[in-house]
């Protein structure tokens, strides 16, 4: 059955506007949300970067039945994933049953700032199946010691640990990220390619798993002015996923968005006030197989964006669940 979510976009948003935004989703009928994992934003005017697991913290606090995810947090650079287990079990004992940590294989962008070498995306997969080993570990309590290719663990323990260790679903783009995301993972996190991604990641196994797939969209009162709006806020939509993963500094991506257009913009972000082309987007977002899909609306209107889609789109698919 498929369910709604909203993404959470730290690079766009302060902290506490995170946590009231979450606090509206839930309101509005979204049942889960995503919140990004970044030190720095994609582009300077984003303008924000808040620490995740602070503001994780402040949902958990103050929502009641919305599932959060991290969306999604690297564990082998920045954070140890000794750390990230931690803090990965912390909120799942402050939302039991509600979180689940959302990994992938992360972005220069984020990684570079601890001065420690980008590896390949062959030594980031490694990394990132060793990471998940350690967390796993971890999270089955008592005293632990980890001495691996990448990582070292001596004599930890995590004290503070949920009744049940919270499920890990993993970022995949290409064929071999979702055959390692059905292996390391409980479930699968896409954006954009869900269609070739899903479908090796069922052939791999993953059939019974619980699939993610944001979309992006632009919701404001005219076309003109959702364009307008993405391509001002969102121009890395159109950038390929090996320049996302290797660019270091925010001032990069704004070079290279410099030749980007609005048309182009708009072929990789809905940009409509029509309810009926979100609902269409939602669906076939779904037929591609997904059966989580949330919604990252690019902008300052979250509000107006909570207001169209609690009127005019989430009735649409509150219906079908009803029949």
């Amino acid at each position: 059955m498929l369910e709604l979510g909203y993404a959470l976009s730290s690079e766009e948003h302060p902290p506490s506007d995170l946590v009231r935004f979450a606090q509206i989703a839930e309101e509005t009928g979204f049942s889960f949300a995503l919140i990004s994992d970044h030190f720095h934003p994609w582009i300077s005017k984003q303008g924000q970067s808040p620490f995740v697991w602070s503001v994780i913290g402040a949902i958990a606090a103050t929502t009641k039945t919305l599932r959060l995810g991290t969306g999604v947090t690297c564990p082998t650079m920045r954070i140890h994933p000794a750390i990230v287990a931690q803090a990965a079990a912390t909120a799942a004992s402050m939302m039991p049953g509600r979180f689940f940590l959302g990994l992938g294989t992360g972005e220069n962008l984020n990684e570079h700032i601890v001065g420690n070498k980008w590896p390949s995306l062959v030594v980031r997969q490694e990394m990132l199946e060793e990471a998940v080993k350690v967390m796993r570990e971890l999270w089955k309590g008592g005293n632990k010691s980890h001495r691996g290719r990448y990582f070292t663990v001596e004599n930890a323990r995590l004290f503070t640990l949920p009744e049940e260790a919270p499920p890990i679903y993993i970022a995949a783009g290409g064929r071999k990220m979702a055959e390692l995301a059905e292996r390391i993972g409980d479930g699968l996190i896409t954006a954009g390619d869900e269609g070739p991604v899903i479908k090796q990641y069922n052939a791999a196994g993953g059939r019974k798993k619980p699939k993610y797939s944001q979309i992006t969209v632009c919701w404001a009162k005219t076309e003109k002015e959702s364009r307008r709006i993405a391509h001002e806020w969102w121009p890395i939509s159109a950038f390929a996923w090996p320049l996302l993963s290797e660019l270091p500094l925010p001032q990069y991506f704004e070079e290279a968005a410099k030749s980007i257009s609005e048309d182009t913009i708009a072929e990789s972000v809905l940009c409509s006030p029509d309810p009926e082309q979100h609902i269409k987007k939602i669906q076939e977002t779904a037929k591609a197989g997904a059966d989580h899909v949330y919604v990252h609306q690019v902008g300052k209107d979250q509000e107006g964006f909570f207001d169209f889609y609690e009127r005019e789109v989430l009735p649409k698919f509150t219906k079908e669940k009803a029949a």
